[in-house]
């Protein structure tokens, strides 16, 4: 370094301080040029880290420092993390490709509606390497910070970008296969970067054959930011202040770092809050405490260069050197005693030069800048500042604000620019930077579909779920919802099942408990075909297997219909041979033309046979029940059938006993053979509406709250193994919802289709372990703690909807399902209080009240 370069630092006006502002020439799809170089841009993928286990951390973190140490060693390289507002129009536009059913535009605004509420920030990771000096290039013209950022005159050949651009790209091919996923920054990322620093509301100008030069990049640099000596404003058209910005450093850290932990001080910008300063007068009596904590969202610049393996080396071993030649001064004085600090210098670099010719580990010099903006006012801009300042500070992290050169600060964080400020910088082995896990946080759900709630780990996002798309991918089609009572798995079915709906799908339920008659007036509200059908006389027939087959044509009846009511006729009657009679009576019917069980019944009944006559009028007497009325009696006139066609159908049948796998046939009490006898009809129409060839273009989804019911049964646990396992093949998804993980462990045709899996709050320990193993946790203290506490809030009390969602890449973050309105949240309440839908299926008068 030369003796000015030196005495300037010194004097804090050194390095490339008055450097002239990046002049840029061209953006193109991942690239920046400037009249002084050439950048290569990447987007960076997020990396699910929240509940990763500490193998799989270990495993990513050394990629990232092998990464680092071989493929960006000697390159100069910008990485930004930056944020913006979660644009929840475009929700709307995107409903217009998901939904069909219903009053799809009014469900779909009440998801915006409530994203506009919650504001939710999306994060956005960048990295800038330079891949080129352009010598012989005209300097820019020296401007002032007043100016803003410059556009140069000087053109750019289409050879010299063709030259540009595979450089990007073969580099690109490398940093793909990292842990950060590296694609090429489209040319519209790149100006939304350099034209957002101004804060103007204009469009972004629209590239020219991938390109974005002359008058249209001037455009995007065209502002004014006005510095002060802690801070800087950036003024809008009119000349008002439309954001106060601060740069801080961070000067200095901890000399050891654990990650996880404090050492994971990029990954951690995400949680970092403040309360802002509120008059009395805003404040209403019944305002929720926690929405006044609001996201800092500081922003991160970090310029870095990664030294070569012998550079290192030499600059450890100088290091190690100069510490021993103090240590030997010291013990020829009359001290006789060096200092610890410089023994363990000298035993810190001795290690580390052990380390470097061992493993891939080398130094890197970076220079963090975090980026404080807001755009209320001066105050508020400190009160962030504050913030950020107390929570690097609980990390051992020391930040300042870049006193009295915030211009050169501003400057050297913007895209194309170069490090102005050299002293203000930290040398480390690359596993320090690594540890930052600025990739690091929570992701989790479907890349598009419908937003279902909102990631709450360390990286905030909304949560997408679409329960209907396995099938298209030629994936898994099985979703499982487990948890206790009352932490919100059902009304997280119920929202998947109305998204479903909404797509055009047919959706079927089997509410063994009874409570899931709030999706029906949920769907009603909105227009959709939806259905709830119960036991009881009102309803008698209309699961008469006649009925529910009758596009299987007589055949699938004909060996079905005798199976069931063979199930439900006393034991005695059978031991005696009745079902020779009801086959008789089935196969006379059928021959008639239109056939229905209570016909068969009837037919059994005037029979010249006693044993049929007796048959007959035991199954006419039981068919009078609420459980046998569905399957075998007489419907009403009017009364609306099962039929497979889009919306929702929710068929209520509490109150069932079904008998274990392991009881005996004949030990079967009557509330148990007629509820064998039910289930038999609703698994028969389940299996048949789904491989139907007809309907194999439709949507389709079979839900089951408390699946424990079935999966108590031979029968139940085949149907449910059966759906799962032709999910695929037949554009159908399975449901489920349950309390007892270990129960559906055990099915492992179930398990093995699972694509998306959605943990609620246990509390056994057993139950704990199999959710666990579920979500591909480790089992252990950790993770049971996690599961007990995933649903509950701060003060102890329950937290509705707050779950662990796996979903089909095997990332598991905790999620908030979200219901988006008051008025939503009543219809779906499945507690004792909450009103039932009206059984009449009067859509549109179900409608108008609703209305």
């Amino acid at each position: 370094m030369k003796i000015l370069q030196r005495v300037g630092n010194f004097l804090g006006v050194g390095g490339d301080r008055s450097a002239d502002a990046a002049h840029y020439i061209a953006l193109a799809d991942g690239l920046v040029v400037t009249e002084s170089h050439g950048e290569a841009w990447f987007t960076l993928d997020s990396s699910n880290t929240d509940l990763m286990s500490e193998a799989a951390r270990d495993a990513e973190l050394d990629e990232a420092v092998a990464a680092l140490s071989k493929l960006l060693a000697g390159s100069e390289v910008h990485l930004k993390i930056l944020w913006s507002p979660l644009s929840a129009a475009d929700y709307m536009d995107e409903a217009q490709s998901l939904f069909t059913a219903g009053r799809w535009q009014e469900w779909a605004q009440t998801r915006v509606d409530r994203l506009d509420e919650i504001a939710l920030p999306d994060r956005h990771l960048l990295m800038g390497v330079r891949i080129t000096e352009r010598s012989g290039q005209a300097a820019a013209g020296r401007r002032g910070i007043a100016d803003g950022l410059g556009v140069g005159s000087s053109g750019l050949s289409s050879r010299e970008l063709a030259r540009l651009d595979a450089s990007m790209r073969r580099l690109g091919r490398l940093l793909e296969a990292t842990p950060w996923r590296a694609q090429p920054a489209p040319v519209e990322m790149l100006a939304w970067m350099i034209a957002r620093e101004q804060h103007r509301t204009t469009p972004l100008p629209s590239p020219n054959k991938g390109l974005i030069t002359g008058a249209k990049l001037a455009a995007l640099t065209r502002g004014r930011v006005l510095p002060y000596p802690d801070h800087l404003r950036v003024t809008d058209a009119h000349g008002q202040t439309a954001a106060w910005t601060a740069i801080l450093t961070m000067s200095g850290f901890p000399e050891h770092m654990e990650s996880p932990g404090a050492g994971e001080w990029l990954r951690t910008l995400s949680e970092i809050t403040y309360v802002p300063d509120i008059d009395d007068d805003d404040l209403t009596y019944d305002i929720d405490p926690a929405s006044l904590i609001l996201p800092v969202s500081p922003e991160a610049s970090v310029r870095f260069k990664v030294m070569g393996k012998r550079d290192a080396m030499t600059k450890a071993d100088q290091a190690r050197r100069l510490a021993k030649e103090q240590r030997r001064s010291a013990a020829q004085h009359s001290a006789e005693d060096p200092g610890r600090a410089v023994e363990e210098t000298e035993g810190v670099m001795a290690d580390l030069l052990r380390d470097m010719g061992r493993k891939d580990v080398t130094l890197v010099e970076d220079h963090p800048r975090l980026i404080v903006t807001s755009t209320t006012g001066l105050e508020d801009l400190r009160a962030r500042i504050d913030a950020v300042r107390a929570h690097f500070g609980g990390l051992g992290i020391e930040v300042g604000v870049g006193e009295e050169e915030q211009r050169e600060l501003w400057l050297e964080a913007q895209v194309g620019d170069r490090l102005r400020v050299p002293d203000m910088g930290h040398t480390r082995d690359v596993t320090a930077l690594a540890g930052s896990w600025w990739w690091g946080g929570a992701k989790v759900g479907d890349d598009s579909g419908p937003i279902v709630g909102y990631l709450t780990g360390s990286t905030p996002g909304v949560f997408r779920n679409d329960v209907t798309s396995g099938s298209e991918r030629g994936d898994a089609t099985t979703t499982a919802y487990i948890g206790r009572s009352g932490r919100g798995k059902t009304t997280a079915m119920m929202l998947s099942m109305l998204d479903a709906a909404f797509r055009g799908a047919f959706v079927l339920a089997l509410d063994f408990k009874g409570d899931l008659g709030g999706v029906v007036s949920a769907g009603r509200r909105f227009g959709l075909n939806s259905h709830l059908i119960e036991t009881g006389a009102a309803f008698a027939g209309v699961a008469d297997l006649f009925r529910l087959l009758d596009k299987e044509g007589s055949e699938r009846a004909q060996i079905e219909v005798p199976a069931q009511l063979g199930i439900a006729m006393p034991p005695h009657l059978r031991a005696r041979g009745a079902e020779t009679p009801v086959q008789h009576a089935v196969n006379a019917v059928i021959s008639q033309g239109e056939p229905a069980t209570w016909k068969v019944i009837d037919y059994l009944r005037r029979s010249d046979d006693p044993l049929a006559r007796e048959t007959g009028e035991a199954l006419y007497e039981l068919g009078q029940t609420a459980i046998g009325g569905p399957f075998m009696g007489r419907p009403r006139d009017g009364a609306a059938p099962l039929v497979p066609e889009p919306g929702i159908w929710v068929v209520q049948i509490p109150g069932l006993s079904l008998p274990g796998a392991t009881d005996s046939r004949e030990d079967w009490n009557v509330l148990q053979r007629m509820s064998v006898a039910l289930m038999h009809s609703m698994l028969a129409y389940g299996i048949t509406t789904a491989g139907r060839k007809d309907l194999r273009t439709l949507r389709k989804v079979v839900a089951v709250p408390e699946v424990h019911v079935l999966t108590a049964t031979r029968e139940g646990s085949s149907f449910l193994e059966y759906i799962a396992r032709v999910g695929r093949a037949l554009s159908t998804s399975l449901l489920l919802d349950t309390q007892d993980p270990e129960s559906l462990a055990k099915l492992v045709g179930v398990i093995e289709q699972l694509t998306t899996l959605v943990g609620f709050q246990l509390t056994n320990r057993v139950q704990q372990d199999a959710l666990a193993e579920l979500l591909g946790l480790p089992v252990g203290h950790h993770t049971r703690t996690l599961i007990q506490s995933i649903g509950m809030g701060g003060d102890g009390e329950i937290r509705h909807g707050h779950s662990i969602v796996r979903d089909r890449r095997f990332n598991a973050a905790s999620v908030q399902w979200d219901i988006p309105t008051e008025e939503l949240l009543r219809l779906l309440d499945t507690t004792p209080r909450a009103d039932a839908p009206a059984a009449s299926d009067d859509v549109s008068t179900a409608q108008e009240a609703a209305v």
